[in-house]
């Protein structure tokens, strides 16, 4: 992890946001009050304007405006081979669709070449430390229940409503 982060807030239909960034890339993304809010994040962040925060905000602005925003602002989450595996699984799934933590685990089997159950995926997607931009919500569990978000099963309703992949 770098030595100096930087923040950015943002007002969203959700709640406030927190960005982090280390100077060109997002690395936390995380919504007031949620679990493992700022994880990531390390001591003595400096709130600042950046050019890459300017990107996210056009990104989430769309976003939430219910249009697909397109390619993400460039990101980089700090986590371990396995979690970084489980990330970068999200970010294949399309706008307004979802999955399950059981089909990215045989995903993940099938691309690690080893057993990957469930459960160590839902551990890796509760701490997605970029929430929203790596798409966590999208991933549902067994049955389609709503359980398993960071930032709350009312939050994960909510943009998965935006999205058009649940009705309200």
């Amino acid at each position: 992890m770098p030595s100096c982060e930087y923040t950015f807030f943002y007002s969203s239909p959700v709640g406030r946001l927190t960005l982090a960034s280390n100077g060109t890339h997002i690395t936390g993304l995380w919504k007031a009050g949620q679990k493992h809010y700022a994880s990531t994040l390390v001591n003595g962040s400096v709130e600042k304007p950046l050019p890459v925060f300017a990107g996210a905000v056009q990104w989430l602005d769309a976003y939430f405006s219910g249009k697909d925003p397109g390619p993400r602002p460039p990101l980089q989450p700090y986590g371990s081979p396995f979690r970084q595996a489980v990330w970068q699984d999200l970010l294949h799934i399309p706008y307004g669709a979802t999955t399950t933590y059981g089909d990215i685990a045989r995903r993940l089997a099938h691309t690690l070449d080893k057993p990957t159950s469930p459960r160590a995926v839902g551990s890796a997607v509760a701490h997605n430390p970029i929430s929203i931009l790596i798409p966590c919500h999208r991933v549902l569990a067994r049955g389609g229940g709503l359980s398993g978000y960071a930032g709350g099963a009312d939050t994960k309703a909510k943009l998965l409503m935006l999205e058009g992949a649940i009705s309200g």
